[in-house]
């Protein structure tokens, strides 16, 4: 699908709640034990636009890549809730390649970012807050953004142990179950430059969590 077709048809949904398109279009949110599909809010946009369900580590809609972030309610303004899930994070690939072939690149290029808010843990209601477009064409965001996969990549080429705190724009975490799962690490989106992308303001301190929705 084109990027402005899907831009076009995502605005659409403006107000409307996600937990009510997701029983139209049967995507669960909980599963049978009782267990949320973290990734719940993101199938109901990729379905809304016809896409189905993959794991591929290309961009899911060709040339460009749909992302979705949950902001939170705070007073009359909405805050992003948490960081963003950009890709997975292979050490052995990223040091074998520069940023301009790397996934994360490939990833960022050329996005849809769209929004909703989040209001509690039983997801009761989630509105949809809208969609911006985002390239990695902004030069001072580009160098921020190659900086910090330079950064990670430096710290992986010298041996040592990746954290979180590394990078600006760009962080690596772990993804995963927790516990005595292996540990797996990807690139992560932090919150100053989602609110960039959304035109919000960064208010208060951001969850972290190991598994954003997307």
């Amino acid at each position: 699908m084109d990027r402005e077709v899907a831009l076009e048809k995502i605005n659409l949904l403006r107000g409307v709640d996600l937990r009510e398109l997701a029983r139209e279009l049967e995507i669960e949110v909980f599963g049978p034990s009782g267990k949320k599909n973290k990734g719940w809010a993101g199938h109901v946009l990729e379905a809304y636009l016809g896409l189905p369900r993959n794991s591929s580590r290309a961009p899911n809609f060709g040339s460009w890549e749909l992302k979705l972030v949950s902001l939170k309610q705070r007073g009359e303004l909405v805050a992003v809730k948490e960081t963003m899930a950009i890709t997975m994070l292979d050490p052995k690939e990223v040091i074998l390649q520069e940023f301009e072939t790397s996934h994360l690149y490939t990833k960022l290029r050329k996005l849809v970012v769209g929004a909703r808010v989040w209001e509690d843990t039983l997801e009761s209601r989630s509105l949809f807050f809208g969609v911006e477009p985002f390239d990695l064409g902004d030069q001072d965001i580009y160098r921020t953004v190659k900086a910090d996969y330079d950064e990670i990549r430096q710290n992986l080429l010298d041996g040592q142990a990746l954290s979180g705190k590394l990078g600006k724009y760009v962080q690596p975490r772990t993804k995963g179950a927790g516990g005595n799962a292996p540990k797996t690490r990807a690139f992560y989106m932090r919150p100053i430059l989602i609110a960039h992308i959304l035109g919000l303001k960064i208010i208060g301190e951001v969850e972290s969590e190991t598994d954003p929705l997307v």
